[in-house]
């Protein structure tokens, strides 16, 4: 096999740090590579340096693709060679359409004009091979964070690729339309398309790649032969990349739970009944259709469903109402009916929810660690109606080391955090509210092996101490692996309730398939 891209003693460093350090890897043509390590390792940094983002002269090494040496000054000069990656944090502008934003500077057009058929007709062509039935004229901030990632990989798609570099591109998708979007990986390397697969679910690296880098705290540690032929079995275990990964072995990949004990551990912390929710544009269809369900104190229950089920939406309506247009239906804590028809009512009683995008809804990335974590209590850090910054700092200073933040303060700014370091912080801000329910949307997502054992421990922690966890999962592992009953849902309804002793994932998957006409 020959070589596409050869990367030679890549060296990157920052302002403080070293993100890089004589890093070497070989792309061959056709081949599928994975990148693999923890948030931080430099992963996407050195995709950074390969696309241009970081420019030629700001890194030391060389860059060889198609055995010539590059020097690229921004990332339309790679584009041009044929390599085109997919970033982590999506690029899409969210009042454009899903057409405008496939070709945004790279539009198809006669004599200076748009040509908008030609637009639509190319767009809906891609959005059909990544899997996505929404009219290409739908504004993009109208469809989930799912679905825009699918937009980015048809904005891919649309570009003369030889090269596809992807940054965890299944991580905002449910199993379902993650295992469509690594067989077209695999038609890709079948039409001899080279790509480099950055991600933390590594039994999609087994399924799907040829090869596997790993790198550790900014170098390369090694490079592992996943299998030797298409037909052959995966040669390398997932333990086994851990290991590359973390420095050492991690035993079980959840935390041992120990149960709740209170007096009141039988009780109904929260109880949602009959609650529907209309689509906020399209006010005729029910995005979550007359759903009821209970969480008890010390209880981690879970929300399994493909894309469109309606967990994200059931979340946010019953948070705030900040999702739809709501229509009916009644929330209970503690066995009296509550009003959370804004934010801060849903937190006055005791409900806390952290967002499945923390980027967007989440954090304020221009902040710092200790700004955000006070940001949803700041009555507990104020005098006078005056925020006394020296509190401030003492209570994310107690986070930072508790939940092993990994920044030198907590005057760091968020966005300069990796991923399971800011979804560290999230869930200190939320911690810090005090809750007694919490609704965890996707807690894990994009975030390494490591940080998710971390993770899994604090949600553990806050169901030992009595609190209420209802947990949503596109993983269904993870709920397998940190839930005592699992709901599922399908088309905005509730399909089913699966204690975890009943539960695994063809029970979940045919509950999570069940048309709307096969309940009863």
């Amino acid at each position: 096999m020959s070589t596409i891209l050869e990367l030679r003693s890549i060296t990157k460093t920052f302002p403080g740090v070293k993100a890089l350090s004589n890093v070497n890897l070989q792309v061959g043509e056709g081949e599928i590579h994975a990148l693999c390590g923890e948030n931080g390792a430099g992963k996407s940094t050195l995709m950074k340096v390969v696309s241009g983002v970081h420019p030629h002269g700001s890194y030391e090494g060389e860059i060889l693709f198609e055995g010539e040496t590059c020097a690229f000054r921004d990332i339309r000069a790679s584009e041009q060679r044929g390599i085109v990656i997919i970033h982590q944090e999506l690029a899409l502008i969210p009042y454009l359409s899903i057409a405008e934003n496939i070709f945004l500077g790279n539009e198809h057009s006669r004599r200076g004009l748009i040509s908008w058929n030609e637009t639509l007709r190319h767009a809906t062509a891609l959005l059909k091979r990544v899997g996505l039935t929404d009219s290409p004229q739908t504004r993009v901030t109208d469809i989930g964070v799912g679905k825009q990632q699918l937009v980015e990989i048809a904005k891919a798609l649309s570009k003369e690729v030889k090269l596809l570099i992807l940054d965890e591109p299944t991580a905002a998708l449910n199993d379902e339309d993650s295992g469509k979007l690594l067989d077209l990986l695999l038609e890709f390397k079948a039409q001899g398309i080279s790509c480099i697969l950055i991600s933390h679910k590594l039994n999609e690296i087994r399924r799907v790649a040829d090869s596997v880098t790993i790198l550790r705290d900014g170098q390369t540690i090694e490079t592992l032969t996943v299998r030797e032929t298409p037909e052959a079995a995966p040669e390398v275990s997932e333990d086994r990349i851990i290991r590359g990964m973390v420095g050492r072995d991690l035993d079980h990949r959840f935390p041992d739970r120990t149960p709740y004990e209170g007096e009141d551990a039988s009780e109904v912390a929260m109880a949602i009944e009959d609650w529907t929710v209309h689509h906020p544009i399209d006010q005729q269809r029910k995005v979550v259709d007359g759903v009821s369900l209970n969480v008890r104190r010390g209880e981690i229950v879970g929300i399994a469903g493909l894309m469109g089920a309606g967990r994200t939406e059931l979340a946010m309506s019953v948070f705030g109402r900040t999702y739809g247009r709501y229509s009916g239906g009644r929330v209970f804590r503690d066995g009296q009916e509550v009003r959370t028809r804004t934010v801060p009512e849903a937190i006055d009683h005791g409900i806390a929810y952290v967002t499945e995008d923390r980027k967007r809804y989440g954090l304020n990335l221009e902040d710092t660690i200790s700004r955000n974590v006070s940001l949803s209590s700041l009555g507990k850090v104020a005098r006078r109606g005056l925020v006394n910054e020296h509190e401030e700092s003492r209570v994310a200073e107690r986070f930072r080391k508790t939940m092993n933040i990994k920044a030198p303060t907590v005057f760091e700014r968020v966005g300069r955090l990796s991923g399971g370091n800011q979804q560290k912080v999230v869930l200190s801000k939320w911690i810090f509210a005090g809750p007694e329910v919490l609704i965890l949307d996707e807690p894990t997502r994009g975030i390494d092996v490591g940080a998710k054992y971390e993770i899994y421990t604090v949600i553990n922690d806050l169901a030992a101490q009595g609190k209420a966890v209802v947990f949503i999962s596109s993983e269904l592992g993870e709920l397998l692996g940190m839930c005592d009953r699992i709901y599922t849902m399908a088309a905005g309804r509730l399909t089913g309730e699966v204690p975890r002793a009943e539960a695994n994932q063809e029970v979940l998957m045919r509950h999570m398939t069940r048309d709307r006409g096969d309940e009863g």
